[in-house]
Parts: C-alpha cells; structure tokens; sequence
C-alpha cells in the first residue's frame, strides 16, 4: 500500500488525470490502472490532485461555513491536533530584561481527531457520460460539491459525534452559553456581544436561520432604533451570516451564535475519492458517481464563539 505522499505525487501526473476521467466514462480498463491510487477507506479513486482542488473550491463556494472556519489538512500525523490556547506576547522591556511569556506553562491543547465520512451520489444518463463534448468534470463538481457542502453545514452546527463530527452547538465541545433568556431582545444582542473577550470580536460574525434573521429585524430599541442595520446587513457592526442548519426561537434551542469562528477547525483527514457504478443503474440506463471525503472539527476555543439560548 502506497503512502498518502505516493499516492499525492502519483495523482498529480497528467497520466493519471487523464486515466481517472476515461474511469468516469466507464472506459474499459481504466480503473485497473488506478489501483494505486485507491483509498483504503473508501475503496474509490483519489481525484487528480488538481481537480480535488477544484472540487474543494466548489464545495467552499456552497458551504456556510468553511468560509468562516479555519480549514486544516491532516492526512498524516495520527489523530491528534495540537491547538495554542494561551495568549501570545508582545510589549516593550527594558534592555537586558526578561523576554515576556517565557515562564507561560501548557500554551498547547490537545484535541483527539476522528475521521468521519461524508458520501454523495449523482446520476447521469450513460448518454451524457460517453459524450466527449459532455463537461463531465464541471457537472459532477457543481452537484456533488453541492451537496457535500450542505451535509457538512449540517454536522458542522448540530453534529453528535458519533459518526460525523461534533457541531458547534454541540453540548459540551461546542460554543459556550453567552446568554440565556426566555424571549431573545435587543438587550439579549447586545448582552451577547459582549460575553465574547474582545479579543475575539474583532473578526466576530453572527450566525442564525431566516426566521431568526427575521425575528431580528424587527428588534428595537426604546428609541425606536433598528438593531439590524439594513444598509449593510450588521449587527451592532459585525455582519450577519445565514445558515438554515441553525435553529429557531424556541424553547431550549440556541437560535444565534456569534464569534470568531477562525477558531472552528476543519480538518480534511485525505483526498477527495470516488468512483463510477455503471452495472447498479444499468436498468435505468444511467451511470451512478459517488465521491467520498474524510473530515472531522473541533472548536479549539470554547470561549471565541458564544451561543443565546433561549430557556425552556
């Protein structure tokens, strides 16, 4: 079995790109000459290295919250990620005096890393996929990275860890409680905002659903003062983000989170793989893809990222 750098250097050939989509359009013989290339865990083929590139780029362009995130390769090096949640130094010192921060003790976390497994199948008629002048690639990297971007957002805000990741408002590895209230005010907005250390409103958003979005907008002050400023779609000046993942108001849910989510990791644990199935959909005259990616999160700063809960 080749390792994870063999099998990069091999994917990245022109060969074997050329290789992979002959496998795609169900050309005969093309998957055998692949066989290095296959992923231990999925049993598919490692995309080229450009095109897995590309295909990371139309799953960012789909997804919630991978923009937002910090995005982490770790296809080697066991499963441990090692996190810095001690502050860092700078000051002015006199000549010959200390080097502040030199003393800190456990400036580093340790985070286990899980590999969860995200699968996604789009079909097409046999027609298209023999059809040279068919752009195969872009049709498959739109509707998969689609979908794969939606199964990600989902996990990445309510995920279990048990078989996908844990999610940001996961119990006790998610965003802590900022606020608690009965009925979500302008007062509780304001309340959240600030439970978050400046240090991370900097580069803090606010995160929610439509409903709650619109529940927002209407909120007022005794002024009669919008706290959602239209004009440019801000929260006491940090920008408003929507994800249907999240939440509504109600009793016991946590409708709006808000933070530096540069804190969210998303590890990528290898390539993007997949693979055709031709004989499965023969009966529908159809060619069935499925692709396969390995991932895992964690929130590496519990107390970047603060969630409202609404009490029950």
């Amino acid at each position: 079995m080749k390792t994870i750098n063999e099998i990069r250097a091999f994917t990245a050939t022109p060969e074997y790109g050329k290789t992979f989509w002959n496998a795609m359009r169900i050309k005969h013989n093309a998957e055998a000459e692949m066989h290095d290339a296959m992923s231990a865990t999925t049993g598919a083929f490692c995309a080229p290295a450009a095109d897995e590139t590309d295909f990371r780029k139309a799953i960012f362009a789909e997804s919630v919250i991978r923009p937002l995130a910090t995005e982490l390769k770790k296809h080697t090096g066991g499963d441990v990620i090692w996190a810095k949640d001690s502050s860092d130094y700078a000051e002015f010192v006199p000549e010959g005096a200390a080097i502040p921060g030199f003393d800190a003790q456990n400036d580093f976390t340790r985070f286990p890393v899980a590999t969860h497994k995200i699968d996604g199948l789009v079909k097409l008629s046999t027609e298209f996929a023999l059809d040279a002048d068919f752009d195969l690639r872009k049709y498959i990297f739109e509707r998969m990275g689609k979908s794969f971007a939606r199964a990600e957002d989902r996990a990445f805000i309510n995920g279990n860890g048990t078989d996908e990741p844990f999610g940001l408002l996961h119990e006790t590895e998610g965003a802590e409680t900022g606020v608690s209230t009965n009925a979500v005010t302008y007062d509780d907005c304001i309340d959240l905002f600030f439970s978050v250390k400046p240090e991370y409103r900097s580069h803090a958003v606010w995160l929610m659903n439509d409903r709650t979005a619109l529940a927002l907008h209407k909120l007022k002050d005794d002024a009669g003062n919008y706290l959602w400023n239209g004009n440019s779609d801000t929260i006491l000046g940090k920008p408003v983000h929507i994800c249907n993942d999240m939440p509504d108001i109600a009793a016991g849910a946590k409708p709006v989170l808000f933070g530096d989510f540069r804190y969210f990791w998303i590890i990528d644990r290898s390539p993007i793989s997949m693979r055709a199935f031709k004989e499965r959909f023969a009966m529908t005259d159809q060619v069935g893809y499925v692709g396969f990616e390995l991932l895992d999160s964690r929130l590496v700063r519990k107390d970047a990222i603060k969630v409202l809960t609404v009490t029950a």
